[in-house]
């Protein structure tokens, strides 16, 4: 018994391995978001975004500066006093001698500045901004991924079609052989089907290659080595999937739900703050200092640093703008014009939103109908075509009626699969124009 149940648990141990290496559309998307380079592009801007928060409120915190200086002069500069006050005539004075230095530290802090206190404000809005740039990237990413994915879905179904076609062309094939060499049929009856082989090895070159094309594009969407295999789940489990998930089409819609209004909003918010503080310019500007310093001075280098004068001073600055009104009312025009533009562009969008979600709405029903349509026409095409053959085994019917039918067949194939890709892609838009494609990709498999 024992050996039994070691036998088994080594035959299903490595069936659970392969099952478990399997991707679908969820873990396809899901190691997108971790891996695709764009996603540290968009993390490193949040970062900026905090450092430019840090630097707004470092302007109105304590600076400190320290100036030192060593000065040769090789002339020294002279003063005239005017006669009468040491003498009958003008006496020239250096009030210096051939080397100075000079050491000062100055702190400085802002008291009051409303333009900086109104830029702070957007810093809340700037990170907001980050954070939802990096949210259309991650739509970015799951819209990529699901049409590559569902590409490859399409080529695999079709390259299974076509293998299957070949089947039944090559089985035909050795047959009509035997019928030219006995000479029951003609050898354009055998070349008519050899046509049709051979232009079905050119269509599964061309599925092959898409396929390999598709393949590369879903890990380059998603940030995989294109050295390393990507085994993905069966089809039949895709299509389940995505019925699934078109089975109810929400009918409600709001604008808020959009990443791009959302982001719009912000930016208004931004340019209205910096109306603000344009504005604020004209108002004054109160900052308090300390400073602390000494100089030294000699007609040699040494005693400039050994015998130095400190000296110190505190003191508060008032600075009133005077005659900028010109340059800041113009700056503030711009500002109120850009702000306006934005609201109106803001209400465009709601209109603009609300028609794309409209359309992708009615072009997903009409996506599911076709794909229904299209698959009933398909069990038709094959009824008609395994009716056609067993006519044609049997001499009730010619080459022509068997081959016009095998035509069909694939006609109605290649337009279900073309129709079956649009709906995928189709209920992949409506997400997006719902601005639910983030929370929606989970229902996919």
């Amino acid at each position: 018994m024992k050996s039994i149940f070691f036998l088994m648990i080594c035959f299903l141990v490595p069936y659970c391995l392969s099952a478990q290496t399997r991707w679908d559309l969820k873990s396809c998307i899901e190691y997108g978001l971790k891996n695709n380079r764009n996603t540290t592009v968009y993390e490193n801007e949040k970062k900026a975004a905090d450092a430019r928060a840090r630097e707004a409120l470092a302007a109105y915190l304590p600076s400190i500066n320290a100036t030192g200086t060593v000065d040769n002069n090789l002339k020294v500069q002279e003063t005239v006093i005017p006669a009468g006050i040491f003498g009958p005539e003008d006496t020239r004075v250096a009030f210096s001698k051939k080397y100075s230095t000079n050491g000062t530290a100055q702190l400085d802090q802002v008291i009051f500045d409303q333009s900086l206190l109104t830029g702070l404000k957007a810093s809340k809005y700037n990170r907001q901004q980050a954070d939802l740039n990096g949210q259309m990237n991650e739509e970015a990413i799951i819209y990529n991924v699901s049409n590559a994915f569902y590409q490859i879905f399409v080529y695999r179904e079709q390259l299974n079609f076509i293998r299957s076609v070949q089947e039944t062309y090559r089985r035909q094939i050795d047959i009509n052989s035997l019928k030219v060499k006995k000479g029951v049929i003609l050898q354009k009856e055998l070349d008519k089907i050899l046509v049709d082989y051979n232009n079905s090895l050119s269509q599964l070159r061309v599925a092959e290659s898409n396929l390999a094309l598709s393949e590369n594009q879903l890990k380059y969407e998603m940030g995989y080595p294109f050295e390393q295999p990507l085994p993905l789940d069966s089809a039949a489990a895709s299509y389940s999937g995505i019925v699934t998930a078109t089975a109810v089409i929400d009918s409600s819609f709001s604008p808020g739900n959009r990443v791009e209004y959302r982001l719009s909003e912000v930016n208004l918010k931004l340019l209205e703050i910096d109306e603000s503080r344009i504005k604020a310019g004209a108002l004054p500007k109160l900052s308090g200092y300390f400073r602390y310093g000494a100089n030294g001075f000699g007609d040699d280098l040494g005693p400039t640093f050994r015998d130095m004068s400190s000296f110190s001073a505190t003191g508060i600055k008032l600075t009133i703008p005077v005659f900028d009104f010109f340059k800041r009312n113009a700056q503030a025009s711009q500002a109120k014009y850009k702000k306006l533009n934005a609201q109106e562009a803001l209400e465009l969008d709601k209109g603009k939103y609300r028609l794309q979600f409209e359309n992708a709405r009615t072009k997903l029903t009409e996506a599911q109908l076709n794909v229904e349509n299209d698959r009933r026409n398909i069990d038709l095409a094959h009824s008609v075509f395994e009716t056609t053959d067993l006519q044609y085994q049997k001499g009730v019917t010619d080459l022509t009626d068997w081959l016009n039918a095998q035509n069909s067949l694939k006609e109605a194939h290649n337009n279900f699969l073309n129709s079956l890709y649009k709906l995928f892609v189709t209920k992949v838009d409506f997400d997006k124009a719902a601005g639910t494609l983030k929370t929606s990709y989970t229902l996919y498999r």
